[in-house]
């Protein structure tokens, strides 16, 4: 499978350096920490609205603003404290979203801002149930949802944000974006 593949190549997917956070710290991702997220993106985005995306190369956020037309963020707390967004390009959320309701919308309304905080809460559900089964247990917020590109998120503000891109069957662009405090634990 390609994500195996992008992820799981090395144990730990490191960074260094960016902005708000201590560049002399070495943050890491345990791929088993990650891969439940991306497994979550991958198979709500096919059960729910039948579309197939594929994952890209992970990349820091480090301008810290959201990417997509319309982003949907829900908070984590437990076994670490942090964030996801899942951030869709107006294309990628009016094919989902109508594919999911079975409508045909044409431009960003209300209705896909709430569908787009349900895909949130989906994904991070999906991610903290397979999570729970390797012994790390979380809570979630309610998601909220921003409308427009380049707002300031409210992610961890001192943790990088780990950015993984995917794209369409239709070529349209949507990113998952992690971002948790206690990533740097080794977690073996």
């Amino acid at each position: 499978m390609a994500l195996l593949i992008l992820v799981a190549s090395a144990k730990l997917f490191s960074v260094r350096a960016g902005e708000n956070w201590n560049p002399s710290m070495s943050i890491k991702y345990d791929v088993n920490f990650i891969n439940p997220f991306l497994y979550a993106v991958i198979h709500v985005l096919n059960t729910m609205a039948e579309v197939e995306v594929k994952p890209g190369k992970p990349y820091i956020n480090k301008k810290r603003l959201s990417q997509g037309d319309i982003t949907g963020l829900i908070g984590i707390t437990g076994y670490s404290s942090g964030t996801v967004s899942l951030s869709l390009s107006e294309g990628a959320v009016l094919t989902t979203v109508n594919n999911m309701l079975m409508e045909s919308y044409t431009e960003l309304e209300d209705e896909i801002a709430d569908a787009v905080g349900e895909l949130t809460n989906m994904i991070v559900g999906q991610a903290r149930t397979s999570l729970s089964e390797q012994g790390m247990s979380f809570d979630a917020s309610t998601p909220s949802v921003v409308v427009g590109r380049d707002h300031k998120l409210g992610h961890v503000s001192n943790a990088p944000i780990l950015a993984i891109p995917f794209k369409t069957d239709k070529g349209e662009d949507l990113i998952v974006e992690v971002c948790f405090t206690g990533a740097e634990e080794d977690q073996t």
